[in-house]
């Protein structure tokens, strides 16, 4: 059963960055897209993004375009997520999770990114 840990979150001010990791473990992490999910206070989570096996090929939703890069080390079974001019409406906790089939499973217990204005 695979574990995901992730790390990285903190307060930043608006425009500046962060980078998340997702360490996996019990599992084989190269086997499976990932994906990074967001939710904010009072909101459903959302996807953010997800990278494929080989980690050539990825998705981004459109609020993040252009301001978040996700890349992953199979050598170190770990995903990352590269959060560069952050805004506020960034704030959420942010999940990773392991794409099986048409679902995510593997989810971990986030971590919170506080963005201020």
């Amino acid at each position: 059963q695979v574990q995901l840990i992730e790390s990285g979150g903190g307060l930043v001010q608006a425009g500046g960055s962060l980078r998340l990791s997702c360490v996996a473990s019990g599992g084989t992490f190269s086997s499976y897209d990932m994906g990074w999910f967001r939710q904010a206070p009072g909101k459903e989570r959302v996807l953010v993004g997800t990278i494929n096996i080989s980690g050539t090929g990825s998705y981004y939703t459109d609020s993040v375009k252009g301001r978040f890069t996700i890349s992953r080390d199979n050598a170190k079974n770990t995903m990352y997520l590269q959060m560069n001019n952050l805004k506020p409406t960034d704030t959420a906790v942010y999940y990773c999770a392991r794409r099986s089939g048409k679902q995510f499973d593997g989810w971990g217990q986030g971590t919170q990114v506080t963005v201020s204005s």
